[in-house]
């Protein structure tokens, strides 16, 4: 039953075939036979979840439903606060952390019958795309024990890829939603910046980092977007449009003749020789569904300062009164950087970013999307803290190596993680697809039409 789709389990929690108990029962049991090995799920409430789940049947029993999520257990990443469940940040500083709140993204899925069953792993506040911290060790890939499974919500997509759940949050600036997505074979969409409400005390105008949803299907995917997405107050970037768009049905796109950019190192990046090779596959699938697929050379060059002058100053709001000695090095890193931050670099990232912006929205007059790599490497080892180097070419830092996902970031455009393929040792490689801003729902949609095409989701990991 743990893996069977959201929407499937739904359908037999609505014609009592099974119970929200023996649902949630199944899962557990899953949890317990996979996690140990992977260390996905960092805090499991078991207790609570049969509580809730044990009130979700009384209510059916009644012909009461909640919402669209009435019955389905869920696991909400460690970076989103939780009432009354331990939430860590994947900091040592707050290792016994209890929020007094729900997130609204919390509140939500809790609202449409969500039952909550614990928390995802995540690097210390969510830095980097490698799911590792000193409060509970690192996430493996279940595809690959030896591997990484991204980051930073890589708790998230190993649980699902094991079935240890049927969605889950997670969230992205630079990558932390799509690269984990594709390290472990299951789709992501990072949202046009306010479309899932983010609501900060000390950030609320910061645009990179978004929320997002995370399943094994695009179905269930857009189905956890219709709970989560739509308007809220508290807020200053919510779009207006309601959730209820993402229950439109997805093989509405008509993909004769759409024109279709493919680039398959965004400008010169360097890509692992496995990662292309998996990926140079994507245009011929599109193209067999009607598409036009034109390779394109594109210069997204001035996403890397942009990106880079931001999430200093970003860092440094949100982290720089923390004692540095309690924090681990990516965080420090970050951190330093953005004490180096001058107002003038701002105002040249701000330069930069909307001339971006003013092209892109020229490019996207031309193609309805554009796809490219996920991530510019496989899943890499485990044990390494981040990827030095690419085809031999050394990298800077431990940010180099996904800038295929955080120059998209800056494009203030959604774009969605979709299982591409397999190198040639079994790895999962994903495949981006990256729409203009706002048209987050024909995203996707060609997801949904890419995932049908190839089946490649549809393939478990071998601890199964």
């Amino acid at each position: 039953m743990h893996y069977l789709t959201a929407v499937e389990m739904l359908e037999l929690l609505r014609t009592r075939q099974v119970s929200a108990v023996e649902l949630l029962d199944a899962h557990l049991r899953r949890i317990e036979e996979t996690n140990p090995r992977v260390n996905a799920i960092v805090t499991l409430v078991a207790e609570r979840a049969l509580d809730e789940a044990e009130a979700a049947d009384r209510d059916m029993a009644r012909g009461v439903w909640r919402g669209s999520l009435h019955g389905l257990p869920v696991a909400y990443k460690d970076l989103t606060d939780t009432a009354g469940v331990r939430t860590t940040y994947g900091s040592r500083l707050f290792a016994g952390h209890v929020p007094e709140r729900d997130a609204l993204v919390v509140r939500r899925m809790r609202e449409a019958g969500a039952i909550t069953i614990g928390k995802t792993n995540t690097p210390e506040f969510g830095t980097g795309s490698h799911t590792v911290n000193e409060v509970f060790g690192a996430t493996r890939n279940p595809y690959d024990l030896s591997r990484s499974a991204g980051g930073s919500s890589g708790g998230a997509a190993a649980a699902l890829a094991c079935g240890m759940v049927p969605l889950a949050d997670g969230s992205d600036m630079g990558g932390s939603l799509r690269n984990p997505a594709s390290f472990c074979n299951v789709v992501g969409l990072r949202p046009t910046p306010g479309r899932v409400p983010s609501p900060s005390p000390t950030a609320a105008w910061f645009t990179l980092g978004v929320s997002g949803p995370m399943a094994r299907t695009v179905e269930d995917l857009t189905l956890l977007m219709s709970v989560v997405a739509g308007f809220d107050e508290s807020s200053p970037l919510s779009i207006a449009e309601s959730g209820a768009v993402f229950t439109e049905p997805l093989d509405l796109l008509d993909l004769t003749g759409l024109r279709i950019a493919w680039s398959p190192d965004l400008g010169g990046l360097p890509v692992d020789a496995e990662t292309a090779k998996v990926t140079a596959d994507a245009p011929a699938v599109l193209a067999g569904l009607g598409a036009c697929v034109e390779r394109v050379e594109l210069d997204l060059s001035d996403a890397e300062e942009a990106f880079r002058t931001y999430r200093a100053w970003f860092y440094l709001l949100s982290y720089g009164d923390l004692p540095p000695e309690d924090l681990g090095e990516n965080v420090r890193w970050n951190v330093e950087r953005g004490r180096a931050v001058t107002g003038a670099d701002l105002a040249r990232a701000e330069r930069l970013r909307s001339d971006l912006y003013r092209r892109m929205s020229a490019f996207f007059d031309v193609y309805d999307f554009l796809i490219a790599p996920v991530s510019q490497v496989p899943p890499f080892p485990v044990d390494a803290p981040y990827v030095s180097e690419i085809n031999g070419e050394p990298l800077p830092d431990y940010l180099a190596w996904m800038r295929s996902a955080y120059w998209i970031s800056v494009l203030h455009a959604p774009a969605a993680s979709v299982p591409c393929g397999f190198t040639g040792s079994g790895l999962p490689v994903g495949v981006q697809i990256v729409g203009r801003p706002f048209a987050d729902l024909r995203v996707l949609r060609l997801a949904h039409a890419f995932e049908r095409a190839t089946g490649h989701g549809s393939r478990r990991p071998a601890l199964s």
